[in-house]
């Protein structure tokens, strides 16, 4: 009865691996009816701007149910074509991520249309202690004196927030957009608009500019006035206006020690006189 048993769960186990090795060449079988593109892809890691060259890549089989938009089949398009962007290895070369042919490498090639590529000098401080890398986008700052011909005089300083989300193209002479690593460097290279190049190229000569990093998702513009000395050190943003603020007396000049003249502005033209603990107005 044990041995009859033991040889039906045989042959139980049996017919289940059969099932299973049917299951899997079906599977298989499946897997390699699915239709492919050649795909060109990246063979090492590209830095942008760089000229591609056979070397750099490879054509290797791709789903064509996944296929990327812009995919290219065939190394040889791609002959002096340039990269705007960095590539890792295995990524595929579209079309979206190269520069217009014609054009050569270099930090130019990065470069978008209509656009220019304009340094700014830097320090540790100003450079943002090194995080701001390329890539990464900065607003600009200026500090200077906002006297308007009233000489220079730093109570009318002023902090002030010029340009917004700019691109840094390139820390000192890198281009590399891949490292994390913080870079203390004395120059910073900016990819801004002709309008743009303008201003920063004033604000540099009339003050001193500072990069603010900022998230890179972060596109709302900042709603800011700048701030000045007084308002930063008193919360006072305007000179004080006492008169303005209230019809306050005026002391007239006294005719004796225990009388004093207080003149009110208002429209009758009236004066209170008042000697000692007796008041009376007069009329003009």
């Amino acid at each position: 009865m044990k041995n009859t048993r033991a040889l039906i769960m045989l042959v139980f186990a049996v017919l289940l691996g059969a099932m299973a090795v049917a299951l899997a060449a079906q599977w298989l079988g499946r897997q390699g009816n699915i239709a492919t593109n050649k795909v060109v892809v990246a063979v090492r890691d590209i830095q942008l701007g760089s000229p591609l060259t056979p070397d750099m890549l490879t054509a290797v089989e791709w789903p064509s149910g996944s296929l990327p938009t812009g995919a290219i089949s065939n190394p040889v398009e791609l002959g002096d074509r340039v990269v705007k962007t960095t590539l890792m290895r295995g990524e595929p070369v579209l079309e979206s991520k190269l520069a217009p042919k014609g054009t050569k490498g270099g930090l130019s090639a990065v470069i978008a249309e209509g656009k220019r590529a304009i340094t700014v000098k830097v320090n540790e401080v100003v450079g943002v202690a090194g995080f701001a890398l390329p890539g990464n986008h900065v607003d600009i700052m200026v500090n200077t004196n906002d006297a308007r011909g009233r000489g220079n005089d730093e109570q009318h300083m002023i902090s002030k927030i010029v340009l917004e989300r700019i691109l840094v193209l390139a820390v000192a002479q890198e281009a590399s957009r891949d490292d994390t690593k913080p870079k203390v460097v004395n120059a910073v290279t900016l990819e801004v608009t002709p309008e743009e190049a303008e201003k920063i190229d004033l604000a540099r000569s009339v003050g001193n500019l500072s990069l603010v990093l900022r998230n890179q998702v972060d596109t709302e513009n900042a709603q800011t006035n700048g701030i000045r000395k007084d308002e930063l050190l008193h919360g006072i943003s305007e000179p004080l206006q006492v008169a303005a603020a209230r019809p306050a007396r005026t002391l007239a000049k006294r005719s004796s020690p225990r009388a004093k003249v207080v003149a009110e502005r208002d429209p009758g033209q009236t004066v209170e006189v008042i000697k000692g603990l007796n008041r009376s107005d007069m009329a003009f």
